[in-house]
């Protein structure tokens, strides 16, 4: 059973709620009582048509035997309900004409999908960068692995990840296989799976934390009035546009940030039942939850995907409850179905602060998504725009020195000019 912790006093909106001890209140209605950000609920309503988007995507980069890759319509129409394609997998597939191509192949008799060249593009500008950046994505992977309590973590787990932590999709062999110096994999006493760990040699590698840098460059600015003491447990806070805080709660965040604390990386000693122990229990947990996110590529993770971690970092808690209980660090979104959190440090305006080449490769698709239809809509009107004229040849729209095949041309125009008009002045003419 979780540990329950105190809940904050918030204020939402122009009312006052105390909520008490977390078995006085569920979940559900506590996710459903938070502080909505604007910035980030509007990022979710194009994140989750992306991840629809991601998913169609794979099941056609799964099929490299097909020149271009592409995957049947009717293959995509049977996992619509899986894909959470409400009104189809031809109807999504249409919304963005510039990421999917449908196409009929007459040899086979089927309609089939495929990646525009655009699409083609980003997904390969994707691949590249994680390629590029494959030190970066092992030192990720050894610091989730030196978190666990056992420096080791389920396998299947970190497959629930694997695209959050920037991992290439064959990283068995990319990143595990080709660094036996580093991890090894185990059979697990469960079947169908295998445990990953750190070799001998990495399970005594020290870490520090991400949040150590915010600390030491808050003491380190100029004419800084930060106190070392006050900040040697802080975490940087930021609350949405709107939310007032009432003076109690204020209060009890300023009592948690001085609260001692046992780091991500460091042992756990002996669990103490105490007020103040399980206080620094829930501390520990925000600070390993903390510094999962600053390991992610995009400063986000579904919560259903960390909370596969739970037991390997000795959390003791309900994860979502502990998101929903620091506002000023996390932000829950419930968009698309799903449970995503942001890490609200990491983000200015719905952009990444220090963003990152994988990062900025998924936002290109990301900006591809936002366009939908009206990209192609933009093209044409780009087209229509990209029109040259000579001044010296023209007067009051109309050529100085025209020609027959001109003289003929205006006369079309005219009559696109008129429209209708032209039927009723024929008419008129006649009457008169």
């Amino acid at each position: 059973m979780p540990i329950p912790t105190l809940k904050t006093i918030l204020k939402h909106q122009n009312q006052c709620r105390v909520i008490g001890s977390r078995f006085k209140t569920s979940s559900v209605q506590y996710v459903a009582s938070r502080f909505r950000d604007p910035t980030f609920e509007k990022l979710m309503d194009k994140y989750k048509n992306l991840l629809k988007v991601i998913a169609i995507q794979d099941l056609i980069l799964a099929n490299p035997t097909n020149n271009p890759p592409s995957v049947s319509l009717d293959f995509l129409s049977r996992l619509s309900q899986k894909l959470h394609l409400n009104r189809g997998a031809a109807s999504f597939l249409r919304k963005y004409p510039h990421i999917f191509h449908i196409f009929y192949d007459p040899n086979k008799f089927q309609t089939f999908c495929r990646l525009t060249d655009a699409a083609m593009r980003v997904s390969r500008q994707e691949a590249e960068a994680i390629n590029a950046s494959l030190d970066v994505v092992v030192d990720r992977l050894v610091r989730l692995l030196s978190m666990s309590t056992t420096k080791s973590l389920p396998l299947r787990a970190v497959f629930k990840v694997w695209r959050e932590l920037g991992l290439p999709d064959d990283f068995e062999d990319s990143i595990i296989s080709r660094n036996s110096h580093i991890f090894k994999l185990v059979d697990a006493h469960e079947p169908n799976t295998h445990i990953l760990m750190l070799t001998d040699e990495m399970r005594d590698k020290r870490f520090v934390a991400c949040v150590e840098n915010w600390r030491v460059m808050e003491c380190c600015r100029e004419n800084s009035a930060v106190d070392r003491t006050e900040i040697r447990y802080s975490f940087k806070h930021s609350y949405p546009p709107g939310m007032r805080l009432v003076r109690d709660f204020k209060a009890k965040v300023k009592e948690w940030q001085r609260l001692p604390y046992v780091g991500p990386y460091e042992e756990m000693g002996e669990k103490k039942r105490s007020k103040a122990g399980i206080m620094g229990l829930e501390k520990r947990a925000v600070a390993i939850v903390h510094e999962f996110l600053s390991l992610t590529v995009e400063r986000m993770v579904e919560v259903e995907k960390i909370s596969h971690f739970r037991k390997s970092l000795a959390i003791d808690l309900n994860i979502r409850d502990l998101f929903l209980d620091h506002p000023g660090m996390f932000y829950l979104s419930t968009k698309g179905k799903r449970h995503t959190v942001f890490l609200r440090e990491g983000y200015e305006r719905g952009c990444l602060i220090d963003p990152n080449p994988v990062y900025n490769a998924r936002r290109k698709l990301l900006d591809l998504v936002v366009l939908g239809r009206h990209a192609m809509l933009i093209n044409n009107e780009s087209r229509e725009k990209d029109t040259v004229f000579l001044r010296e040849g023209y007067e009051r729209g109309c050529l100085i020195d025209p020609n027959p095949v001109y003289n003929a041309r205006r006369k079309l125009l005219d009559l696109v000019v008129l429209g209708r008009h032209a039927m009723l002045i024929n008419n008129e003419s006649r009457w008169s």
